[in-house]
C-alpha cells in the first residue's frame, strides 16, 4: 500500500457572509478555487489508525482533533463493517490557521484516498455528505475544484467557467483564528448580501475575472484586519504592487492572495515579496482545479 491524495489550498474569490441564525450559523455565498499547491495525505501499513505529520508545517498537529483523523474515523463508521487497520501521513505545506482550508482539504483528500485504499462501495453524494458533516468547507474541499457554496457551504453549484488563474498567496506568519473573527463580525453586525450576485457564464482571462470581483466582497475581511494587523500589512503591500489585478484576504484571514494576469506577472511579484519580506510564507500558484494527485 502506497497510495496518497493531494490537499489543495482553498481560496475564496469573493466571500459573502449574512447574519447568523437562531441555530448560530451564518448563511454565506462565495466562489471557492483552489491551488496548486497544498499538503498531501498517504496511506501505509499499520498496526491500528495512526496518524504522522510532517513537513513544514506538522510541528505541534498531532493525532487529537485532526481533522485527518476525523474523517478516516467517520468514514470506518459509515462502512459499518470491519476495515483493515491504516496508517496515514499528513505533509502539512501550508500554514495552519491560514484561511486556505488546510485542515478541511486534508480530510477531503483523506476520505477520497480511504475509499480507494478500501475499495468502498460510497458513491460521490456519500462521500460528500460525511465531507459536509466535517466542516462548514468540508463538502467544498472534498473535489478540490472550483465551486460555487451557499448555505453553511454545503449547497454548492458550478461556477463560471474560467481558465487556471496565476497568482501569489502570502501569509505573514500569524494564525487567525476563526471563532475570534466571527465574534468580530457579528460586534460589527456588517452582514452582507448571500444571494448569489449576477455573474457572466464564463470569464474570458484573469483581467475580466478580477475586475469582476472587484464588486463583490470578503464580509470577513475587516474582522481578520482587526484581529491580527500583519494581515492588513500584508494586504496592503499586495494592493501596492503593479503585478497585482486584485488582492484580497481569503476566508477568515491569515493569508491573502493576489491575482496576476500571467504567470510571469506572478513570479515577478513573489520573487519581490520574498526579497521585501523574507520572514512571509510566500507562494506562486494557479488557481483553478482539480489537481492531479502524486503519482
Amino acid at each position: 500500500m502506497a497510495l496518497a491524495a493531494f490537499a489543495p489550498a482553498k481560496v475564496n474569490l469573493f466571500l459573502h457572509v449574512g447574519p447568523p441564525g437562531p441555530d448560530g450559523y451564518h448563511p454565506l455565498c462565495s466562489l471557492m478555487a483552489f491551488a496548486d499547491i497544498g499538503d498531501v495525505v498517504s496511506a501505509h501499513r499499520a498496526e491500528a489508525l495512526e496518524l504522522r505529520v510532517g513537513g513544514p508545517f506538522g510541528a505541534g498537529l498531532g493525532q487529537g482533533d485532526n481533522l485527518v483523523m476525523r474523517a478516516a474515523q467517520a468514514l470506518i463508521a459509515h462502512a459499518r463493517r470491519p476495515l483493515a487497520p491504516v496508517g496515514l501521513t499528513l505533509d502539512k505545506q501550508l500554514p495552519v490557521a491560514s484561511g486556505l482550508g488546510g485542515g478541511s482539504s486534508d480530510a477531503g483528500a483523506t476520505l477520497r484516498l480511504l475509499r480507494q485504499v478500501f475499495e468502498l462501495p460510497f458513491d460521490d453524494g456519500a462521500l460528500q455528505a460525511i465531507a459536509a458533516g466535517l466542516g462548514a468547507d468540508g463538502a467544498a474541499c472534498l473535489w478540490g475544484r472550483p465551486t460555487l457554496a451557499e448555505g453553511r457551504g454545503e449547497q454548492l453549484s458550478p461556477p463560471p467557467g474560467f481558465a487556471a488563474i496565476d497568482a501569489v498567496l502570502v501569509n505573514a506568519g500569524r494564525p487567525v483564528s476563526t471563532a475570534e473573527v466571527y465574534r468580530r463580525f457579528d460586534e460589527r453586525a456588517a452582514f452582507g448580501d448571500t444571494h448569489l450576485p449576477a455573474m457572466p457564464e464564463t470569464f474570458e482571462g484573469a483581467v475580466e475575472l478580477a475586475a469582476w470581483l472587484g464588486g463583490q466582497r470578503n464580509d470577513l475581511q475587516a474582522a481578520a484586519l482587526a484581529v491580527e494587523p500583519a494581515v492588513g500589512a500584508v494586504l496592503q503591500t499586495l494592493e501596492d504592487e503593479p503585478e497585482t489585478l486584485l488582492a484580497r484576504v481569503s476566508g477568515s484571514g491569515g493569508t491573502c492572495f493576489a491575482l496576476c494576469a500571467s504567470d510571469i506577472e506572478a513570479q515577478s511579484l513573489a520573487e519581490r515579496l520574498e526579497a521585501m519580506a523574507p520572514d512571509w510564507w510566500v507562494r506562486r500558484c494557479r488557481l483553478g482545479g482539480p489537481w492531479p494527485d502524486p503519482a
